[in-house]
């Protein structure tokens, strides 16, 4: 097997059986990447003597039997938002300055870094993580392995892309609004935004409450794995919760017999694309004749929608007003309007739409009494054309409005997770989202993996 197609697990067992080294495989990476990235643009930066470097002291380990962690000698991207020590983390802005020290590693990085991952490149976001695709002027356009005209999605798109087309199996995204599952159901890949607070984050994101990091890969074994590894403690961040307890990746095959599991197709207040449903719903029956007790529920919030673009604006104004002078003529226009309109947001508003996600939240954990997880479409639509912010010829104007599926729960900051679903006739891909109360993140992996295996072809 082509070492760019493994998943993770499959890389560590091979080293494990000495049949593979970590230094071929990052070789076999960083070929992939050189050959394939420049049609899709997943990678703002890639360091070759790095990777190797740190392959070759992962091999060293394995070769005396002394692996380091989990995934040592796994190659990984990150994205372009967590500080990566020796490497310029740009946020995808032409105001951020390169020539400044690059000395502290995020908690993610480090994570990772403690782990014995060999650390391949950095992929692209949108400007400060702004926006549902995966574009800037400093880094130009993500594309879509799937269709390369078509977009990634975002923000985490670089991170999705990079994943599905094999350039390396793993990367690690945020998620302030479906950043990582919007771009996982578009490009065909997992992409698992945990519970907020599970994942370690510093320095602070500005998106506060809404914004969590989160695993993107090939399996929900491999995302459960980088669980496990990113949800090590930090003291860095006074938010995040305890350690687990447990494995994540222990708990992937627990009985799942009895399950209360609810289906909503468009939560009550979005329009789902025909071919999208379609799929979807195929793929909720599939699960209900494997043994889940499925039964067709809408939560009963109404679309969050205007709270969440509130709180949104409120934090892109909060990072850009410390941007260097001059960045209102850099940025992106739709982050300029978003960062004037969250100027005019007051302390009143903010706790009112703060209230609007408590009551998501409250509603959403009263649902849970009687429905263990709910099952949605991730997406109402799939990729649309490269180079545009909302679909060419839809009514949308902003990015939210064609997202409704995801953001309502970084409000409520639930786990959830986007696996692949099916395909459309074009062959474009369909994700199938898994939302689970809050610190259920092992039951949402469990249900993952179920589902996984239960649509495989």
């Amino acid at each position: 097997m082509n070492p760019t197609d493994m998943t993770a697990v499959e890389l560590v067992t091979a080293y494990g059986a000495g049949e593979l080294s970590p230094v071929e495989v990052a070789r076999a990476v960083l070929d992939d990447i050189a050959a394939r990235d420049r049609d899709i643009n997943a990678f703002c930066l890639v360091d070759e003597d790095h990777a190797l470097a740190q392959a070759r002291r992962s091999e060293e380990r394995w070769r005396t039997g002394y692996a380091k962690g989990l995934l040592d000698g796994v190659p990984i991207s990150i994205k372009d938002i967590f500080l990566t020590v020796g490497w310029p983390t740009l946020r995808g802005s032409q105001a951020v300055d390169p020539d400044q020290p690059w000395d502290v590693d995020s908690p993610v990085a480090a994570r990772l870094r403690e782990d014995g991952m060999v650390f391949v490149g950095k992929t692209t976001t949108p400007e400060i993580a702004w926006k549902a695709v995966t574009d800037s002027a400093l880094c130009g356009i993500t594309r879509n392995p799937a269709d390369p005209t078509k977009t990634a999605g975002g923000s985490s798109g670089g991170s999705a892309a990079a994943v599905a087309a094999g350039m390396t199996p793993c990367s690690v995204g945020t998620d302030g609004g479906g950043s990582i599952r919007i771009p996982a159901s578009f490009c065909g890949v997992v992409g698992f935004k945990p519970t907020h607070g599970r994942i370690p984050l510093f320095p602070a994101s500005p998106f506060g409450p809404l914004a969590h990091a989160g695993p993107i890969t090939r399996t929900v074994e491999d995302a459960a794995l980088l669980t496990d590894i990113l949800s090590l403690p930090d003291p860095r961040d006074p938010t995040a919760l305890a350690p687990p307890v447990s494995t994540f990746r222990g708990a992937l095959n627990r009985d799942l017999t009895g399950l209360g599991v609810a289906y909503s197709r468009t939560l009550g207040f979005a329009t789902l694309d025909p071919e999208v449903g379609d799929i979807v719903d195929r793929a909720v029956r599939c699960l209900d004749g494997a043994g889940m007790r499925v039964v067709e529920a809408d939560p009963g919030f109404d679309d969050p929608i205007d709270a969440f673009e509130t709180l949104w604006a409120a934090g892109a104004a909060a990072m850009l007003r410390h941007f260097p002078d001059g960045s209102r003529d850099k940025v992106d226009p739709g982050l300029l309007r978003v960062w004037e309109r969250g100027e005019r947001v007051g302390a009143v508003e903010f706790l009112d739409a703060r209230a609007v996600a408590a009551a998501v939240g409250i509603t959403m954990g009263v649902f849970h009494q009687t429905h263990n997880v709910l099952l949605t479409p991730t997406m109402p639509i799939t990729a649309f054309d490269a180079g545009h912010d909302v679909p060419p010829g839809s009514s949308a104007t902003r990015w939210p409005q064609w997202t409704p599926f995801t953001y309502p729960f970084n409000m409520s900051q639930q786990p959830a997770i986007s696996i692949p679903a099916g395909r459309t006739s074009a062959g474009l891909p369909v994700g199938l989202q898994i939302v689970g109360p809050r610190h259920s993140d092992d039951l949402v992996l469990a249900v993952a993996r179920f589902a996984e295996r239960a649509l495989a072809p």
